[in-house]
Parts: structure tokens; C-alpha cells; sequence
């Protein structure tokens, strides 16, 4: 990591550090005090989505519903699959609470980001001690994307959107796939509720 000079705040990101069993050993190591940054979103939507992301570069893959039932007479899940574990987020934190208290770690939905990113970015600016710069007037919702757009980026007169790899229409999935993906996911979206004290309101 590069050096921090009063005043500043070093941040850096990789999804795949909050599923990574050696990550929070590794980052404890560093600094013990590191303030944590997970988005999460509904684990069966990231689900497919991922899926679609890996389509998108291998059109030759097997059928998303092949990939996630084991067995399709027993409609038993997966689960060997890393897409479906990455969404048991309750198992992901536990690894991460052996080294750092709840407090230092912020959980933003995924789906607020969507529909209240300047609410759920709020959150975060106060996590990290910063003043709310960031407020409404710096958001757009882009209807074809179907997310929302800074204004204008640092430096720039132009809107910043997310890139062509964010807002993919996603393939059709059968739903009593998806409606069983609901009920594997349902006691460990339970846990998790109860680990971090807030519901986010995936299983309704």
C-alpha cells in the first residue's frame, strides 16, 4: 500500500478479498485497524448475474441451470459451484469477525446503491469520518442502463456511467430454479440478518 499522509485515506478494492479465506489474516497483519467495505446484493441475483458475466466471454458454457442443480429430479443445489458459495455471505464474515470487530465493517447494499446511491454513499462517507459531500445533485438514473450516473466525473464535464459489463440483460432463467435458489439461500440470508443487525430484505 502506498503511504498515508495526515489528511488522507488509502483505500483499495478487489472483489474477491471478502471470499478469500486468507484475506482477513493477511489484512489484520497489515493494520488491524483497516475500516471493511463489502457491497452486497441478493445472492440469487449476483448469482445470475455472475453467470452472465462468465457468458458473455464463454457463449459455450453449460446451461445456468445445469450449473446449479446437482440433481435435477431432487432439486438439490450445487453447491461445489463457487458462484452459489460466494453468495453465503453469513459463512464469508464469520471468517472475517475472527479478525475484526462488526464496527469496522460496513456492509452496503447493492440494491440501495441502485435505488439510493447518494443515501447509501452517505453511509459510507460517514463510516470513514468524511464530511457528505456527496448528495443527490451528483445522480442521475440512466433508464437504458437502469443505474444511476455521476453528473459529471472528477475533472470532467461529462457523466460518468458504469461501464458496457454493468446492466447486462440477464438470460432467462427457469423460474423453479430460481425458486429454489430462494430456499438455499434463505437460512443463510437468515444469519446473516442476525450477524450484522440489518435486513436486507432478500427473501420477501
Amino acid at each position: 500500500m502506498p503511504r498515508t499522509l495526515d489528511g488522507q485515506i488509502t483505500m483499495e478494492k478487489t472483489p474477491s478479498y471478502f471470499v478469500t479465506k486468507e484475506a482477513p489474516a493477511r489484512i489484520a497483519a497489515m493494520s488491524k485497524d483497516a475500516k471493511l467495505i463489502v457491497v452486497v446484493r441478493d445472492p440469487v441475483t449476483r448469482v445470475i448475474s455472475d453467470y452472465t458475466q462468465t457468458l458473455s466471454k464463454r457463449p459455450d458454457i453449460p446451461t445456468f441451470e445445469s450449473l446449479t442443480l446437482k440433481n435435477s429430479t431432487t432439486g438439490l443445489i450445487d453447491i461445489s459451484w463457487s458462484a452459489i458459495q460466494i453468495g453465503v455471505y453469513a459463512k464469508h464474515l464469520e471468517n472475517w469477525l475472527q479478525y475484526f470487530p462488526m464496527k469496522q465493517i460496513l456492509l452496503v447494499s447493492g440494491e440501495r446503491l441502485i435505488t439510493d446511491p447518494a443515501g447509501e454513499l452517505g453511509r459510507v462517507q460517514d463510516f470513514l469520518g468524511l464530511k457528505r459531500i456527496i448528495t443527490d445533485k451528483h445522480f442521475y438514473f440512466n433508464r437504458t442502463k437502469g443505474f444511476p450516473c455521476l453528473k459529471k466525473a472528477e475533472g470532467s464535464s461529462k457523466p460518468h456511467c458504469l461501464g458496457k459489463t454493468k446492466g447486462r440483460t440477464h438470460p432467462n432463467i427457469d423460474p423453479q430454479v430460481v425458486q429454489r435458489l430462494r430456499e438455499f439461500y434463505r437460512p443463510f440470508n437468515m444469519k446473516f440478518y442476525q450477524m450484522t443487525g440489518h435486513d436486507f430484505g432478500w427473501d420477501s
